[in-house]
């Protein structure tokens, strides 16, 4: 499994990435070691669920690690010097107007690993996000969504 795509991270994303490893290899390991051997303390491991959860947990921690320096690895981050405010690219926040409702709305667009629409970080691969990447203040977009197509201004466009 050779996935090499290249992954589009802000610095914050990055960081937040480097800092999940960082926990995974010092922390969580040495939590798993000492649960794997407690439960070997239990004796049989046959019928013992505490060793085979702790296994199990193990596994999911290492192909996480591996995930993440893979990530890590096909990481391109993107600098904020580079984040045109003319125009919306990933990393920059755009500020929206709701036509419909007349609700303004400020979404950070970001690359897909870092996604969080419940704090407005919408991915550039979202339906909102590719209908806002590349246009300009001023403009208004339709973006189809599962109830029909909301119309969105761009109000403003920063860093």
């Amino acid at each position: 499994m050779t996935n090499n795509k290249q992954i589009v991270l802000t610095y914050e994303g990055l960081k937040r990435l480097e800092n999940e490893l960082e926990y995974l290899k010092t922390v969580k390991r040495k939590e798993i070691a000492e649960k794997i051997k407690q439960a070997i303390a239990f004796g049989d491991l046959s019928e013992n669920s505490e060793y085979d959860e702790a296994k199990n947990e193990q596994a999911q921690t290492e192909i996480r690690i591996v995930k993440l320096e893979r990530m890590l690895k096909n990481a391109k981050v993107i600098d904020e010097e580079d984040i045109d405010t003319e125009v919306v690219s990933i990393g920059s926040k755009v500020k929206v107007l709701d036509l419909e409702f007349n609700e303004e709305v400020e979404y950070s667009i970001v690359g897909s690993m870092e996604a969080d629409p419940s704090n407005y970080k919408i991915s550039d691969e979202s339906p909102v996000g590719k209908a806002l990447i590349g246009q300009h203040v001023g403009s208004i977009v339709d973006v189809s969504v599962p109830d029909g197509i909301i119309k969105l201004k761009i109000l403003e466009i920063k860093k």
